[in-house]
């Protein structure tokens, strides 16, 4: 499937919304001179973009891909930082903590596109979201204990829970980098891809979640986030709310309507 996108939406310096399909929001970093490193202000106007899709009901997927084949995002702007006081790094820290509670509060599945580095905070954007698509150009990385830091994006709570923790201890401990193929060996990719198609292969993605029902996909992924670490009974008990919520739809009456009819679905409720 190919997107044909529209126009871009102005977001401000550093970043742009694309909408390629009536359901599919993407989200461009756009700050190639700085391969996308996170700056207060770039924290901000992302946090904010992702805020106001959450509460989008025509949206069905989200997107996060860069501008740049170079870069999806080399983590914090230590630019910027330089010259911080103690002071004044803990008062970046909230607008930090607030980006990446946004990808990962974001009620409908986000994807990450990711073609060349994706380190630090670069990677925990991507593990924040809920699917990672790499080319094989991707390198990622979590270089933090070797600048005196603590990855502080959900680094050190999400790779175990994608890779396992003794993968991921070697990966935090070591602050080493490493290509897509290990990334995707270990698990901590989802989908590769040739150099060149992370975009279109995270968006082709998208709208195959899209062309389901909305109901459902947000009903299953409430039950896929609240559910994981808890024991097994409490987790079927989310399951079955979901479930109730999903069969007691609209969209699943429509769903067998179409499956009887020989037709695809017209979901009304998204």
């Amino acid at each position: 499937m190919t997107s044909t996108h529209r126009a871009a939406q102005p977001a401000g310096d550093g970043v742009r919304v694309e909408r390629p399909g009536p359901h599919v929001v993407q989200v461009i970093l756009d700050r190639p001179q700085a391969l996308n490193a996170l700056s207060t202000e770039l924290a901000i106007q992302i946090a904010g973009i992702l805020a106001g899709i959450a509460g989008e009901e025509s949206t069905r997927a989200v997107v996060i891909t860069s501008s740049s084949p170079r870069a999806f995002c080399v983590g914090a702007d230590l630019k910027e930082r330089a010259d911080f006081t103690d002071a004044q790094l803990l008062q970046q820290r909230p607008v930090i903590r607030d980006l990446f509670a946004a990808v990962r509060q974001l009620p409908m599945p986000s994807i990450a596109g990711v073609a060349g580095y994706a380190l630090g905070g670069g990677c925990e954007l991507a593990l924040s979201c809920d699917v990672i698509v790499a080319d094989e150009s991707a390198v990622f990385g979590l270089p933090e204990v070797g600048v005196g830091l603590v990855p502080g994006g959900g680094g050190t709570q999400l790779l175990p829970r994608r890779i396992g923790l003794g993968r991921a201890c070697d990966l935090l401990f070591t602050g080493r980098r490493i290509d897509a193929g290990e990334a995707f060996r270990l698990g901590l990719v989802d989908r590769l891809v040739p150099v060149g198609h992370a975009e279109q292969a995270a968006l082709d993605l998208a709208e195959a979640v899209a062309a389901n029902s909305p109901v459902a996909v947000r009903a299953a992924k409430r039950a896929v986030h609240a559910a994981f670490g808890v024991e097994l009974p409490t987790g079927l008990e989310i399951e079955d709310a979901a479930w109730q919520t999903a069969a007691t739809s609209a969209d699943r009456r429509e769903g067998i309507a179409a499956f009887v009819e020989k037709r695809k679905p017209r979901w009304t409720t998204s």
